[in-house]
Order: C-alpha cells, then sequence, then structure tokens
C-alpha cells in the first residue's frame, strides 16, 4: 500500500446520528451522517429552514467566515459553522462521500475534539466505492505570510502535517508536532485533542453573543497560565495537537485528499483557507491525480460497481 493509504473512494455504510450543542449558540444540534455515491464529495444539507433544505458543499470556494471558526455557506441564506473537527475526522478517516444532514447553523462542538464524530464513523464502519480516489497532487511549494506567521504546502509524497505554535502564555509556549496522515496516526495522535482558550477572551466574546455553549466539557480552559478543566490535559502537547486537528479539517475543504506536506507557524482558519486559495489560484502548483486501484482482498471486486467492505467495527 502507497504511503497515501487506500485509492478507491470510500464511504460509510449506514447513516449514524450525533447530538450535541453549538459552542456558540448553545442550542441542540442534530447531525446525521449518510452514506452518499462516489464522486459526490462532502456536502452539507440544512433541513430546518422555513419550506426548503439547502445543500452547502464542503469546498474552499463556499467558504465565508474564518474569524473564530470555519464557516460555508452564504451567511444570508443559509451557512454552517464549526465544520473544521467533523471534516477532520471525515479526511483523518478515509472518507471520500458523505452526505451531512444537519438541523441547524453549527456542527455540534461535542467535547472540542473530533473523537465523538470518530466514534460514530466506527458505529457504522467504512466501505470502499470500486471508483479510483481522485487526490490534488502539490507539486511546487506555495506559501502564506502575514505578520510573522506562516503557512505552506510542498510536494511530497503522502500526506503530511508539520505543525508549529508560539504562545506567549509560558503554560503553551512552543510546540510542534509532525506526522503522516493515516487513519491510525489520526485516531492515536489528534482525534482526541480539545480545542482551548483564555478565559479572559470568552468574557470578552459572550456578550457578544459568541461562544455561549463553551464550557469545561467541551474546551480547555485557560486562566493565569493554568487549566481550569479538573482533568488536565490529555497530552502535554494538546494546544498543538488540537491547531493540527483543526488544519486537516480545513484543509479537507480541498475537494480531494492533498497529497504534499503541509507546514505552518502559528497559523489558523484563515491562514489555513488562505493556503488553498493560493494553491488552487496557481494552475502550475497542482494537478488533480486517479490513485490506481488496488485489489485489497480477492473478494473485493473493484470496477463491479458493488460496494466492498473496507472496514467494519468489531461487533464482538
Amino acid at each position: 500500500m502507497a504511503k497515501h493509504g487506500v485509492s478507491a473512494q470510500t464511504t460509510i455504510a449506514d447513516s449514524v446520528r450525533v447530538v450535541g450543542i453549538g459552542v456558540h449558540s448553545g442550542n441542540r444540534v442534530a447531525v446525521t451522517l449518510h452514506p452518499s455515491d462516489a464522486n459526490t464529495g462532502i456536502v452539507f444539507l440544512r433541513t430546518e429552514l422555513a419550506g426548503r433544505d439547502v445543500e452547502i458543499p464542503a469546498n474552499w470556494r463556499a467558504v465565508s467566515n474564518t474569524d473564530l471558526c470555519t464557516v460555508v455557506g452564504d451567511p444570508a441564506r443559509a451557512s454552517i459553522g464549526t465544520i473544521e473537527h467533523l471534516m477532520a475526522a471525515l479526511r483523518g478517516l478515509g472518507l471520500d462521500n458523505v452526505l451531512v444532514e444537519i438541523d441547524g447553523p453549527e456542527v455540534p462542538v461535542m467535547d472540542g475534539s473530533a473523537r465523538a464524530f470518530v466514534e460514530a464513523v466506527d458505529q457504522v464502519g467504512i466501505i470502499s466505492q470500486g471508483v479510483r480516489r481522485r487526490m490534488v497532487k502539490v507539486v511546487k511549494p506555495i506559501r502564506v505570510e502575514h505578520n510573522g506567521c506562516w503557512t505552506e504546502l510542498r510536494p511530497y509524497d503522502g500526506c503530511r502535517y508539520e505543525v508549529t505554535i508560539d504562545f506567549a502564555s509560558p503554560l503553551i509556549g512552543r510546540q510542534a508536532l509532525a506526522f503522516d496522515l493515516t487513519p491510525k496516526a489520526f485516531r492515536t495522535d489528534v482525534a482526541g485533542a480539545r480545542t482551548f482558550g483564555f478565559v479572559k477572551d470568552l468574557e470578552r466574546l459572550m456578550p457578544m453573543g459568541l461562544c455561549r455553549g463553551s464550557s469545561l466539557e467541551n474546551s480547555i480552559a485557560i486562566k493565569d497560565d493554568r487549566v481550569l478543566n479538573p482533568d488536565g490535559l490529555r497530552w502535554a502537547n494538546e494546544f498543538v495537537r488540537h491547531k493540527t486537528l483543526d488544519a486537516i479539517g480545513d484543509l479537507a475543504l480541498s475537494g480531494a485528499p492533498i497529497l504534499g506536506l503541509f507546514r505552518s507557524y502559528k497559523g489558523g482558519h484563515r491562514m489555513n483557507h488562505e493556503t488553498l486559495k493560493a494553491l488552487f489560484a496557481d494552475a502550475n502548483a497542482w494537478a488533480m491525480v486517479d490513485m490506481p486501484i488496488r485489489r485489497e482482498s480477492p473478494a473485493a471486486e473493484i470496477g463491479t460497481g458493488h460496494s466492498a467492505p473496507l472496514y467494519r467495527p468489531d461487533q464482538t
């Protein structure tokens, strides 16, 4: 198997539902993940709007805001916010085609990580669709810089992330994480890393109608250079792990898995999005490539139009 993993497109084996609260609205939100046809990608479907359902593609072209989270869609018509953790789970697990039905304007924050979405996928499993996976291959370096921060994409035979953060807070300081993205690495290294924030910022944002659903149940709270969560951190470097999770989710809006190396220093949602914009603005910087189909087992008749089991949860 090549470093870039499974070569056929995938979807989930059955529908599965996740319910939680929106971190900004504080309202209950239900998300149902549905299997989707090959070559359809990840699509959001708003279902609670009066008299109409609205489809919003999970694509960099649809991004409308990156201030506190990543938002896709037209805010005046229909949009979906805080999509990055769910998108990271779908990309991290190697899912290509999923319909995301949602009854509110933001994806529920759950515990502040991607863990609940991984567990939901594990409930139903993943199937191969017998259709070639297409990937966005980075063929020349692209770099974005802003106020001493930078992000870049470089050619690489695989999908690799090298993320560095540097905070003035001595609790966080400078942290770095580097790894090749595979479903196994995603599960063990970043899926459970929670979002974090400073209490002083929360006190400023809440009167503005933001972060109403934020709590110690779904984020790491920092005050006076200490963690307020009773259980502390899941990793000593959970902060950079979460920033890597965000980057995976933001770059999942590329429309297809990226074959390349992503590096960042003090990046964030805005710069992640700017990196995709810069990449696709230069026709010489990328190419869409088809991955050769590899037979996973004698029973998987790839190319017949029938789905072949790729992963199913342990039913014992």
